[in-house]
């Protein structure tokens, strides 16, 4: 079966760059969610905490209950509140508060222009009356940018938004002991992370620096690269057809080998588009079969994928869906 290796020395090399830039490692959370982005969830909790970490962000409670020994707090973006000594879970909604758990910990989400979760600014004095009313633990209040990876000034309107509203939950409710936090990988890279309370780590922690060219950022060094293994090798005549719809034809006579990684494995079948160049230089030749691929020559073991971003860029997709989709199946090794 293909075989995904997970790179400990870049992964702590990426943690450092921005425990360096937020001033402390007790202020990042590492974002494990959808199994790690792809890097599997255990392992890279394990890896968190053997750097320091104390803080993760999952999608579910389900996530959480995988991971909590080896963190002090847990977010949870999208499930039910229920009162756990680790968990907090993330309001998105008013009809949230009704459904979570009396004494439960809570962090209340505001839309400060994503649009997609957290309340309007319009419902926070009802948002908190109902906090309140239920009997639940506000621990924190939280946003997210929308857009702070694009060479845009959006990212600065929708930080002053949040603060405003810091601002007033302190002044206005006099509610002084919560942590704030807004801030992405993209948000940490463009700006100052030292007056954060906290930031949510997710892709730049697996060395993928999503800013444009143009911004003066960090170098960070992806942590996860995927492998093959050869099942089979023929040699191949002159105009001989390979794979399904046979495809790719053969231009000379050639050795050509399969290897045990396809769609199945979450890996793009892609006709549509030209074909997949390997991290080792290597086109793959023809149709991706749902267990399998054909490359030229009879190497053991070939590198398929060390680089999420350029593979993206490949098959016109982000570095987040090539990581994400791969099969939870495929054993992943410490390197």
């Amino acid at each position: 079966m293909a075989l995904i290796k997970i790179d400990r020395e870049n992964f702590f090399y990426n943690l450092e760059q921005f425990s360096q830039k937020c001033g402390s490692r007790d202020k990042i959370a590492i974002v494990l969610k959808d199994n790690a982005y792809g890097h599997g969830l255990e392992i890279m909790a394990k890896l968190s905490f053997d750097f320091g970490l104390k803080s993760a962000v999952v999608r579910n409670y389900k996530e959480a209950q995988k991971i909590k020994n080896y963190f002090e707090n847990i977010i949870i973006l999208g499930d039910r509140a229920v009162v756990d000594n680790k968990c907090s879970f993330v309001l998105n909604s008013l009809d949230d508060i009704y459904k979570a758990q009396k004494d439960s910990k809570v962090e209340l989400k505001i839309d400060t222009g994503m649009h997609r979760n957290g309340i309007s600014k319009n419902e926070l004095r009802e948002a908190l009356e109902l906090i309140e009313r239920y009997e639940l633990n506000l621990i924190g209040v939280m946003s997210h940018n929308r857009s702070a990876d694009e060479l845009s000034s959006e990212l600065f309107w929708q930080n002053r938004e949040f603060k405003t509203i810091k601002k007033e939950i302190k002044e206005i409710y006099g509610l002084e002991n919560l942590r704030f936090h807004s801030f992405n990988s993209a948000s940490a890279l463009r700006l100052d992370c030292r007056d954060q309370d906290l930031i949510r780590l997710g892709i730049g922690a697996y060395g993928y620096n999503e800013l444009p060219k143009a911004f003066d950022s960090i170098e960070l060094k992806p942590v996860l690269s995927l492998w093959a293994k050869r099942v089979s090798t023929r040699r191949l005549k002159k105009g001989q057809r390979v794979g399904y719809g046979g495809e790719y034809i053969s231009s000379r006579d050639m050795i050509v080998s399969t290897y045990d990684l396809g769609y199945g494995d979450g890996w793009m079948r892609s006709n549509s588009f030209k074909p997949f160049i390997t991290a080792q230089g290597l086109e793959i030749l023809g149709r991706v079969s749902m267990d399998y691929i054909s490359l030229e020559g009879d190497k053991d073991e070939v590198c398929i994928m060390s680089d999420a971003k350029r593979a993206g860029e490949q098959v016109g997709t982000i570095s987040y869906e090539i990581l994400t989709q791969l099969s939870n199946d495929i054993p992943r090794v410490v390197v």
